[in-house]
């Protein structure tokens, strides 16, 4: 080609400019997720509090984007001016570490339900959020002032953004994989500032040498034309393309995390394939942008080659990747399978974001024009995909979802693809235009269709969907706000509660024996409680253990899913005795540790539904300071008890819950749901009194009185008689089991190591291993047993194994 940029001396630098921005993009993912973490546990973990902090996080690269080149004089350095800006971020970083305290104080001070609350929200998230990200939006445009709005100049911006991605590709699989997995937030944090620091000099050390190369760059012979009047469209489009590309982001990764499980590390594999795939975009579309005499219209290509690519990824995760014979219990845990679901997410999503990746650059050269200042230019188009990207984030995750669910969401990306290259294609309205759009309709109302409903047996058995011939059929299914669920039944009448491809409770022997275990056990040895807290409303059982005791005057249920109250638990209210008409009942839809963290009432009982804790964001409700937390907000002679299971994991996880619980209680006890002798799960009691004693004469008085006989009607079929059967589950108390927590690791918000430590664990069954191993250490309770003499002997029998 006669039209050719030449190399001047500074383009020689351009790949250690690539390379700056590899360790900014790293660094930016590193503190993305230390940060959604730490705020997650302030704010909660529902889909309003993570629309927040991913709308407060956008907005402020938007606005930096946006401000920076108008703010800081076009003569000052590039180099030098990215290199404050990583400096800043890293002590900002670090600020936002040891801040993070004094934020939680003033937001549970000033927190109100409703609308207050919602504006509290975002003004902790705009606190802790908005300086740190105001900087890096606007490190793009400030490096852009060094090269020139040519072609080539275009070229290289669009390597830029992939190299800023691939960083952050990089530096997801670090966090996620290693610095959370093995260290702390604190690490993770001084290792991001490590690197801002790193950025900073290096970009320090080039800058003398670094000419600007708007300064001595031979003109040539092709460069854009002077930016057409409909330059708006091209900047449209490009927030069209953000905006589907986060609300595919929020639909894939709701519809991925059944497949592969919702561990972190399957939220980790999603985000890294994205990220990769738009590094391998941006080069490509920077590649073209190079070439191509009409970018715009590779743009509009671009976007209708998403139509199908989105119609791919829908039948990629519907239909193809469920029947895969893949069976995650033959992983145990390892890499191996790690790998696997790496291959199945590229599948299936990584075309998509390969076209997103090429759609940046390639915008860029479309609104680029002949004395373009690039730090204006990158900065809008940077703006425009950020705000579509945070509308479609929004937008998707808090109602086209639970408004219309993932089939509906999929048809509408596919619409939004094929107005955005409407817009790229169609710069004045002709024959042709109208031709185009014709054209580009049918293709979406086509492929549109193609796209599956959601199939039942992945909500209900995630992983296991493809082994296992489940004969059951389904009662009902539905996608909410926050979590997707399931009510099924097999042939025998038993009846199972999903939520997000696994079981949560069911009305088998053991599963009922084990949510009536955590209501019954702590109201019958506090006969004179009148508040009761329960954590999660599952199928219902356990809250409506309550309501057969007439003296309990409140019951509170916090669900973070609306879903569950309101549609699932009437197909068991001939278990949860119809709780839900209980007009002791008040119902709470919010994440359970935000509200026990806000709420000023005190409890008599505290207790959760089984909430797995392998399940991303569910550590939260498993560490010390959450049942610190639990424990100042109970009464005196209040007790809480807390659900481990021992099967889908290991001695490791365990250990974890069961040191951290006795951490806080450490007059804590533990009781066995064993099945049929086999290990299964575990129930914790603690109390907040300095000691837990147990009266069995009181115990059977209790369960003997008239007011308790439905109760104890309900208790006798789980083969539950009386105070002797309750108490032979005895499992242990927390000082028969010092050695054995020895090496144990606490789980606390610092490090959410159970989260790390169960996702590795969570296809194995080593649950009566577990079990016996932790039988071996029990010692009859001398200390916390007393009264009737005949049970105590025979409970001490019992106990013995004799």
């Amino acid at each position: 080609m006669n039209d050719r940029e030449r190399a001047t001396p500074s383009d020689f630098l351009l790949p250690l400019l690539l390379l700056l921005f590899v360790g900014s993009g790293c660094a930016a993912l590193i503190y993305e997720i230390v940060w959604f973490q730490m705020l997650q546990l302030v704010l909660g973990a529902t889909a309003v509090s993570l629309g927040v902090l991913l709308g407060t996080f956008m907005g402020g690269m938007c606005l930096g984007s946006v401000f920076l080149p108008r703010l800081i004089p076009e003569k000052w350095h590039p180099l030098r001016i990215y290199a404050g800006l990583e400096l800043c971020i890293g002590i900002i970083g670090i600020g936002v570490l040891n801040g993070m305290p004094m934020v939680s104080r003033i937001y549970t001070a000033h927190f109100a339900p409703g609308l207050a609350g919602f504006i509290v929200r975002g003004l902790a998230a705009a606190i802790c959020l908005l300086p740190p990200t105001l900087l890096m939006g606007a490190t793009l445009p400030a490096i852009a002032r060094w090269v020139r709005a040519t072609p080539r100049g275009v070229s290289w911006l669009g390597f830029f953004y992939g190299g800023n991605t691939i960083g952050a590709a990089f530096g997801c699989i670090l966090a996620g994989f290693y610095l959370l997995r093995v260290y702390d937030v604190a690490v993770a944090t001084y290792c991001a500032a490590a690197i801002n620091t790193g950025v900073a000099i290096l970009a320090l050390a080039i800058a003398p040498f670094a000419a600007r190369s708007s300064a001595d760059a031979v003109q040539i012979s092709y460069e854009f034309p002077i930016k057409a009047s409909t330059a708006w469209m091209v900047y449209l489009a490009i927030a069209l393309s953000g905006m589907s590309a986060l609300g595919a982001e929020v639909v894939w990764t709701r519809l991925l995390s059944l497949l592969l499980g919702g561990t972190v590390y399957t939220f980790s594999i999603i985000l890294a394939v994205l990220l990769v795939g738009l590094v391998i975009g941006s080069a490509a579309g920077a590649t073209i942008a190079r070439e191509s005499r009409n970018p715009r219209r590779a743009l509009g290509w671009c976007q209708i080659l998403l139509i199908g690519a989105i119609a791919w990824a829908a039948r990629a995760i519907l239909v193809e990747l469920p029947g895969w014979p893949i069976n995650a219990h033959l992983g145990q845990g390892s890499v191996n399978l790690f790998e696997v679901d790496l291959m199945r997410c590229a599948f299936a999503i990584l075309p998509a974001t390969c076209l997103w990746g090429a759609s940046f650059p390639l915008a860029l050269a479309g609104v680029a024009a002949r004395g373009s200042e690039t730090g204006r230019l990158v900065g809008g188009v940077y703006a425009a995909n950020t705000l579509g990207a945070i509308f479609g984030a929004i937008l998707f995750s808090l109602a086209a979802i639970p408004l219309w669910g993932t089939q509906e969401s999929q048809r509408i990306l596919i619409g939004i693809c094929g107005l955005a290259a409407l817009l790229a294609l169609t710069p004045t309205i002709s024959l042709g235009a109208v031709f185009k759009l014709a054209m580009c309709v049918a293709l979406v109302w086509l492929l549109a269709r193609t796209v599956a409903p959601l199939p039942w047996k992945l909500v209900a058995y995630g992983r296991d969907v493809a082994v296992d011939d489940f004969a059951q059929r389904a009662l009902y299914v539905g996608e909410g706000i926050n979590s997707t669920v399931a009510v099924t039944e097999d042939s025998a009448g038993e009846r199972y509660f999903h939520v997000a491809g696994k079981v949560e409770a069911s009305t088998l022997p053991a599963d009922m024996r084990l949510q009536l275990m955590l209501g019954h056990i702590p109201e019958l040895l506090h006969p004179e409680a009148r508040s009761v807290l329960i954590v999660g409303c599952g199928a219902g059982v356990t809250a409506g253990t309550f309501r057969l005791y007439p003296q309990i005057q409140k019951i509170t249920i916090c669900e973070i899913e609306p879903l569950i109250p309101k549609n699932v638990t009437h197909f068991f209210e001939p278990q949860n005795q119809a709780i839900m008409l209980d007009p002791r009942l008040t119902l709470m839809y919010d994440d359970a540790r935000h509200f026990v963290l806000t709420t000023h009432e005190k409890f008599d009982i505290i207790t959760s539904d089984p909430i797995h804790p392998w399940v991303k964001g569910a550590a939260s409700l498993y560490t010390r300071e959450y049942f610190q937390m639990v424990k100042d907000h109970l009464n005196p002679h209040g007790l809480v008890t807390q659900w481990v299971p021992l099967y889908e994991t290991d001695e490791k996880t365990v250990k974890s819950e069961v040191a951290t619980f006795f951490q806080v209680f450490p007059n804590g006890v533990i009781w066995a749901n064993d099945d049929n002798g086999s290990g299964y799960d575990v129930v914790m009691l603690g109390s907040a009194d300095p000691e837990l004693k147990i009266d069995v004469d009181a115990l059977q008085r209790t369960m003997d009185d008239s007011n308790n006989a439905v109760a104890m009607a309900v208790l006798g079929t789980v083969n539950f008689e009386n105070a002797e059967d309750l108490l032979r589950t005895f499992a242990g108390q927390a000082s028969d089991f010092h050695g054995w927590l020895a090496d144990a690791e606490i789980n606390t918000d610092r490090n959410l190591r159970l989260q790390y430590v169960a996702g590795l664990a969570n296809n194995l069954q080593l649950a009566d291993l577990i079990y016996q191993d932790m039988l071996a250490r029990r010692k009859f309770p001398e200390n916390v047993f007393s009264g009737n003499g005949q049970v105590i002997d025979r409970l001490r029998v019992a106990m013995s194994g004799k």
